[in-house]
């Protein structure tokens, strides 16, 4: 039997499991341990609560974890209840699939105001995540700056832009929408260094801008290269920045909604401006060189703000022990290999790129090295050891049957028209499994 523990609970994790099933059969013990009571990860904290088809795919990861070679160990901190050393003892390999769950640091003059929020702690406080529920954003300004020009930074500026109504069929936590229905933001300025041919944006997330309630997206035609250009562009991208020229041309039947997403391109953040809370972002223009970099042109204006997000990328945290490449935000690797027995998947080995789908084939590599560098030899005691160990150390594990209980009463807590409400204390979600 061969033991292997997958650190990380969400897409890469899950793949890699399913992978070592279908390579391995019944020659193979998957035990999948996370920080959290409950599984998923990045498809529960981190998807946007109003994309529940995207959220859809958990369904599958469920059926690995119904197998009776794979379990589910939750409420488990690896690096304090157990180490990756220890884990290395027990299991014939482990995999780091910990995602990148940390926010790439905002580094110009004055992102140690008040009101500069990365965009993981402002999606989990929407998503529930218990490390983000006290947020409290301030919502009581009239214009917040969103640092980016990718899919999160939309999910952002949508999220601010939705009504009430609009939220109905999400998942989106109680605190977080009581909050959001109280918000006076009017203006949301997005800002990008490069220009619309360089979006990292996809069209449905573009298109749905444009058929919002009480949003308006605001787009300057200047800033466009001449239509013709956009037949060179990859047909997602073309289609993405389709829809960003429609803004333009459909401006004079959207002016009568009250709230505007403003498409602010070829901006540089330099500075952010305030006496110990945001008040204003300093911005220099920027243009694109022949490598299509961009540079800054010296030609700086000022936005006001109350909130600025930053929506620039995220970072795997280290772990004690692991050898890690600071400048890219991943652990240190060849091909998801870190150390004998040792291995990373999904964003802890390449780094944060790709959609949730990127991660299959990911998951399946890692296995295939796994089966190459394990052979045919002695096995080591896997799920029997770590058992043991968290007796003697008093660690209150969660199991997968556990979290179908916890699931069951966040359904049943659910407000009409929501799938769920999520338990954001880590306290209160132990104790919905009893």
């Amino acid at each position: 039997m061969r033991h292997i523990a997958i650190i990380g609970s969400g897409p890469a994790g899950y793949y890699s499991a399913e992978a070592a099933q279908k390579k391995f059969g019944d020659d193979v013990a998957v035990d999948i341990i996370d920080r959290l009571p409950v599984p998923f990860g990045l498809i529960r904290t981190g998807v946007a609560p109003d994309h529940q088809s995207i959220k859809a795919v958990s369904r599958r990861y469920e059926k690995t974890n119904l197998g009776d070679n794979v379990r589910f160990v939750g409420n488990v901190t690896v690096g304090e209840d157990v180490s990756v050393a220890e884990l290395q003892q027990l299991y014939d390999a482990v995999v780091l699939a910990t995602g990148a769950p940390n926010d790439r640091k905002l580094d110009i003059p004055g992102s140690d105001q008040d009101g500069v929020i990365g965009s993981a702690a402002f999606v989990g406080w929407y998503n529930g995540h218990p490390d983000f529920k006290d947020l409290d954003p301030p919502l009581d300004g009239r214009s917040v700056a969103v640092i980016g020009n990718g899919n999160v930074a939309l999910d952002v500026a949508r999220i601010l832009a939705k009504t009430e109504s609009e939220f109905a069929g999400s998942d989106i936590v109680g605190h977080a929408l009581d909050q959001l229905k109280a918000s006076k933001v009017q203006k949301i300025s997005l800002l990008g260094r490069r220009g619309p041919h360089q979006i990292a944006m996809t069209p449905k997330e573009l298109g749905e801008l444009g058929h919002l309630e009480r949003a308006r997206p605001i787009v300057d035609p200047l800033d466009f290269p001449d239509e013709g250009a956009d037949a060179m562009l990859e047909p997602g991208m073309r289609k993405s920045v389709t829809h960003l020229r429609s803004f333009y041309e459909r401006a004079g039947e959207l002016l009568d909604k009250p709230v505007k997403i403003d498409f602010d391109f070829f901006a540089m953040p330099v500075e952010i401006v305030g006496d110990g809370k945001v008040e204003k972002i300093v911005v220099e223009k920027t243009e694109l060189d022949k490598d299509m970099r961009s540079t800054g042109t010296g030609e700086l204006y000022e936005l006001d703000c109350q909130m600025v997000i930053s929506c620039i990328g995220y970072r795997t945290p280290p772990i004690e022990g692991v050898p890690y490449e600071h400048g890219r935000g991943r652990f240190a690797n060849t091909d998801g290999r870190i150390l004998p027995g040792l291995y990373c998947v999904g964003w802890a080995r390449r780094g944060p790129s790709g959609t949730i789908g990127t991660n299959k084939p990911d998951g399946f590599a890692i296995v295939d090295a796994i089966a190459e560098d394990i052979g045919s030899g002695d096995r080591k005691e896997g799920r029997q050891g770590l058992d043991r160990l968290f007796e003697e150390r008093g660690v209150e594990t969660v199991t997968f049957r556990d979290w179908k209980r916890i699931e069951e009463a966040e359904i049943a807590r659910a407000r009409d028209g929501s799938p769920r409400e999520k338990f954001t204390d880590i306290a209160d979600m132990i104790a919905a499994r009893d």
